[in-house]
């Protein structure tokens, strides 16, 4: 039985070990937390987005970073670093950022968001919804400004159930939104997307695999670089020791272009750091049952169990995940003003995780150079939407299978 280390315990290498538990591969994780799901896929957004997959990389977004630059709320922060892989990144980010680019990245994306919904729902099976807070709650994405809205509404969509609504539309949908209509344009919603406690997810699909017996259990330490002889990767060297195996699969976040870099792969990723708020909903808040993005504020609503989640911005700063204090204080303001009747934001609990994110929006799954390496990689915010589907398909890579979808735009 050919055994496997797959390194990194959040949501995107969680689902790469169960897949290929699931197609008969001996599997250990490698995790340098004390616990799985505990950095990027904390307390992320919570949606899974399967059919809104809006390539952050589109004509007319260099001015809008820009314009967002200046705003003392804007969704964007940006701090120059002397670090290559930095520019590098922007500059390839910069060249895609065109309407074709985006439309090309958008139709692979949806193609990507369908096979991960199929996947979540072969889920079922062996790991309850209700264990990780799932609900079939639809999207609903308001915008402010009537050009903004005008040009989303005239945009071809590949939903044709999608439903454009008037402001008092929006409210009728989502009363959460009733302080709000004054300053809304109109909104579109779609059905059949979802929210969910990307945490617990984790923490309960680690429960399945340990019950598997091809599953080793979970190496608790930090991956410091590979070890290549002959053309193959042979050690990965670790906080925890030299492991070896047949098969090693990337799958760290951030931190997996600096591992790429030891075996001498570059990877385009770069960390857009995100901030979330998780607030309490009592009896008496009138919190959203919708998914709800705030489109020109780049704001998500998602109400996970008895919680209301918010998650927002784009700092461009680095491996930095602390917290900003002021990033949260304007967030907070934000979300006051939007929804101020919706959860008990005077016990807010804060949290900040950086997203690996490609210059086209577009993860990284399949083979490296070496034989033995694969990659299920720069995810961005869309982590939790697309884990499954990715994982799936690294599986069947690496089984000597046919890709389920076409894979161009999608590999190194």
């Amino acid at each position: 039985m050919q055994h496997v280390i797959v390194i990194g315990g959040g949501v995107v290498g969680l689902t790469s070990a169960w897949w290929l538990v699931e197609a008969g591969y001996s599997v250990t994780l490698l995790e340098r937390e004390s616990e799985v799901g505990t950095a990027a896929s904390y307390r992320n957004g919570g949606q899974l987005s399967y059919r809104y997959v809006s390539p952050l990389a589109d004509a007319g977004v260099p001015l809008k970073g820009l314009q967002w630059l200046m705003q003392a709320d804007g969704p964007l922060r940006f701090r120059p670093e002397a670090d290559l892989r930095q520019w590098r990144w922007l500059a390839s980010f910069l060249a895609n950022c065109t309407a074709g680019a985006n439309a090309k990245t958008t139709a692979r994306l949806l193609k990507l968001g369908e096979l991960s919904r199929k996947k979540m729902a072969e889920l079922e099976v062996v790991l309850p919804l209700d264990e990780f807070a799932w609900r079939d709650a639809g999207k609903l994405v308001v915008y402010r400004s009537r050009s903004v809205f005008d040009a989303a509404v005239a945009r071809p969509d590949s939903e044709e159930s999608r439903q454009v609504l008037s402001p008092s539309e929006c409210v009728a949908r989502e009363p959460a939104l009733a302080d709000a209509e004054g300053v809304l344009a109109g909104g579109i919603f779609n059905s059949g997307e979802a929210v969910a406690d990307c945490y617990g997810f984790c923490r309960a699909l680690e429960e399945r695999l340990a019950a598997s017996p091809r599953f080793r259990g979970v190496v608790h330490g930090e991956a410091r670089g590979f070890v290549t002889e002959n053309g193959k990767v042979s050690w990965l060297d670790t906080t925890a020791g030299m492991l070896s195996a047949d098969s090693f699969v990337l799958a760290a976040g951030i931190q997996s272009r600096t591992l790429a870099d030891s075996a001498g792969i570059y990877l385009p990723l770069y960390p857009l750091k995100g901030y979330s708020l998780t607030a309490p909903i009592r009896p008496t808040d009138r919190a959203p049952e919708i998914s709800v993005t705030d489109f020109e504020r780049k704001v998500l609503y998602a109400r996970i169990g008895d919680k209301l989640r918010v998650a927002a911005m784009v700092d461009m700063v680095g491996e930095d995940s602390s917290i900003n204090a002021k990033r949260i204080a304007s967030l907070t303001r934000q979300v006051r003003a939007t929804m101020p009747r919706a959860a008990d934001y005077e016990h807010i609990e804060t949290w900040a995780g950086l997203r690996p994110a490609t210059p086209t929006s577009a993860p990284i799954v399949g083979a490296t150079e070496y034989p033995n390496l694969w990659l299920n990689v720069g995810h961005g915010p869309l982590g939790f939407t697309f884990a499954c589907g990715t994982a799936s398909i690294l599986a069947d890579l690496m089984s000597g299978k046919p890709a389920p979808i076409p894979l161009a735009g999608l590999t190194l």
